[in-house]
C-alpha cells in the first residue's frame, strides 16, 4: 500500500496560515540541510494531491520558477510530478487549469479516490498544506505520515491544522529535527 505524506509549515502554536490564509510567519530561506531533508522526503513521491486554493497558487508558482533563466531547486519536482487537485468546482475546462501541467482535476468523492490511490502500485503520496483540504485528510485519518515544519513563530490565532478531527487519533513519534534556519521539523506516522 501507498503511503500518504503530509508536509506542512506551522507555527508553535499549531497554525498553518494566519486567519485570513496569511504565510507571512513562515521562514522562506530554507537552510541546505532542510533542503535536503525535502529532497529525501520526495525522493520517493510520484504523486502529488492539493486543494483547490492551494493549486491556484502553487501551480503558476512552480511552472514560472522551471521556466527562469536559473530554474529554482525544486521547480522541476514539482512541475513533472502528477498532480491530482481536488475542487468540486474546478473542471478540466477551466482557463486556470488548461495550462496546469502533469495535472488532473478530480470532482469526485476525495475519500474515495485518495483510498484507491493507496491500493495502487507506485510511490509514495504528498499532500502540501490548503488548510481545509489537509483539515479534510485528517478528519478521514486518510494521512499516514506527518511532516510538521514547525517555524519559529507564534501566531495567537490562525487557521489550525486539527480543528476538524472529531475523534482521538494516535501517532508515533519518527523523528525530531531542528535545521540551521530555525525550522524544526516533527515527524510522526499513524498508529
Amino acid at each position: 500500500m501507498r503511503k500518504l505524506k503530509l508536509q506542512v509549515q506551522t507555527t508553535i502554536d499549531g497554525f498553518m496560515a494566519g486567519t485570513s490564509g496569511e504565510l507571512d510567519w513562515a521562514a522562506i530561506e530554507w537552510s541546505d540541510d532542510l533542503k535536503n531533508f525535502v529532497i529525501g522526503l520526495t525522493g520517493p513521491v510520484d504523486t502529488i494531491l492539493l486543494g483547490k486554493n492551494l493549486a491556484m497558487g502553487f501551480i503558476p508558482y512552480w511552472t514560472a520558477a522551471l521556466n527562469e533563466p536559473v530554474p529554482a531547486e525544486g521547480a522541476k519536482i514539482f512541475v513533472e510530478t502528477p498532480k491530482i487537485v481536488f475542487s468540486s468546482t474546478l473542471n478540466t475546462n477551466d482557463p486556470i487549469a488548461k495550462d496546469w501541467k502533469n495535472t488532473s482535476i478530480e470532482n469526485g468523492d476525495y475519500i474515495e479516490k485518495i483510498n484507491a490511490l493507496k491500493n495502487e502500485t507506485g510511490g509514495d503520496i504528498i499532500v502540501y498544506g490548503g488548510g481545509k483540504f489537509v483539515a479534510s485528510l485528517l478528519k478521514a485519518n486518510l494521512i499516514d505520515e506527518l511532516n510538521l515544519f514547525i517555524n519559529p513563530v507564534a501566531i495567537g490565532k490562525g487557521m489550525p491544522i486539527f480543528s476538524a478531527i472529531e475523534s482521538q487519533q494516535k501517532y508515533a513519534l519518527e523523528s525530531a529535527k531542528q535545521f540551521v534556519c530555525g525550522i524544526t521539523v516533527l515527524t510522526y506516522t499513524k498508529l
